[in-house]
């Protein structure tokens, strides 16, 4: 496995870390939170029809730059040193993963061009008020109604549901459990019985939804009750961009801690003299390199489509998380009272940090799947 990049994934790395120092300064971070949508639609423009990042793994017949997910994860990581508010990981990582594994050839031909160019903000709705991230948690009914379904039920912590205009939803047939019974649904925003209200978050860089279905009709993406595979290969893409994602906001946070400590004098001295605090943050460095590690190898067997693909996303997973967070942690420790502020900046992070971590799963429960995919 290679643990490099090449120039060209570099050189798209320097770009999105260019665009986003200039379209996502914390300032704009703090002001997107306050606002219902959560970002900022100019932007979402140049992103995805400037940059062309929305296509960015999308194969071409469908619209996409064809690239591949080690680039997506590239990018992910960029936007999660940004903290950037917008629909991208709604959009590009759940929704289109999903449809790409679970439509058929026409429902990928109607709805991925759109997404990838971002003409349309799409989401996936899998979580339940259960909290649960498998498919047992799933409870929503999808009963035939004609050349159609029926849907019935609630979804919760739907990222970007109140503003998506396209929600994949994932339903069950009535009577089944586990992996029997489900299936993917394509629901327009507008449709009639469907109530979308936002949550309140303690991460406000990322915007939540619960999203009610009362009979809204909805025609399945593929084979009605044969969802189960697509949805747990969807689940594990999903882990490794979200793993990609939370070093990048790791690896921000840890240059955070290392300037102030440069910077701060006690005793005349620079804190970052101490041995103390050299300890802390070589610690820190290496859990952060690990987490690093295992994201771009995750990454790299999702592109190749490898068989250890489920056992190696729900590490990543894990490591991102608690790098994520003990970086976060440490950073508010060492910047001191100021790190406890609103004013600074953080909170932003540490608030990021717990929210990505139970986002589809917090650590224990990827180290239990590990433990099972490994056969322990």
């Amino acid at each position: 496995m290679r643990f490099s990049f090449t120039d060209e994934q570099e050189q798209l790395r320097q770009v999105v870390r260019r665009f986003l120092e200039d379209k996502s300064p914390s300032a704009e971070v703090r002001r997107l939170m306050a606002t219902p949508e959560g970002h900022d639609r100019g932007v979402w423009t140049e992103l995805s029809q400037g940059l062309g990042l929305c296509g960015i793994h999308i194969p071409e017949e469908y619209g996409g730059q064809g690239l591949g997910f080690v680039e997506l994860g590239v990018v992910l990581e960029e936007m999660g040193r940004a903290l950037l508010c917008a629909p991208y990981f709604a959009s590009v990582v759940l929704a289109a993963c999903a449809i790409s594994n679970a439509g058929t050839e026409s429902k990928k031909r109607e709805l991925l061009p759109a997404i990838a160019s971002g003409e349309t903000i799409a989401t996936l709705a899998f979580a339940e008020p259960s909290g649960r991230w498998d498919c047992s948690g799933i409870a929503l009914t999808a009963m035939p109604d004609g050349d159609a379904f029926r849907l019935d039920g609630v979804k919760s912590f739907v990222l970007d549901g109140h503003t998506a205009d396209l929600i994949v939803v994932v339903g069950r047939a009535s009577g089944s459990v586990g992996d029997e019974g489900l299936s993917f649904f394509a629901v327009s925003a507008t449709a009639s019985g469907l109530e979308r209200t936002a949550l309140t978050t303690l991460d406000g860089t990322r915007k939540q939804a619960r999203l009610v279905f009362s009979h809204v009709r909805a025609e399945p993406l593929g084979e009605p009750g044969a969802g189960a595979r697509a949805l747990a290969r969807t689940l594990d893409q999903a882990s490794v961009a979200l793993a990609n994602e939370m070093v990048g906001g790791a690896q921000k946070a840890l240059e955070m801690a290392v300037d102030y400590a440069k910077v701060r004098m006690q005793f005349g001295r620079p804190i970052g003299s101490f041995q103390a605090i050299k300890h802390r943050c070589a610690d820190l460095l290496l859990e952060v390199e690990l987490a690093k590690s295992a994201a771009y190898y995750a990454a790299g067997a999702v592109a190749e489509d490898r068989s250890d693909v489920p056992a190696v996303a729900s590490l990543a997973k894990a490591c991102g998380s608690d790098a994520f967070v003990h970086a976060a942690s440490e950073n508010i420790q060492l910047h001191g009272g100021v790190g406890f502020t609103w004013e600074h900046d953080a909170h932003l992070y540490f608030k990021r940090a717990r929210s990505s971590e139970m986002l589809l799963g917090d650590p224990s429960f990827h180290r239990e799947l590990v433990a099972q995919r490994w056969g322990i």
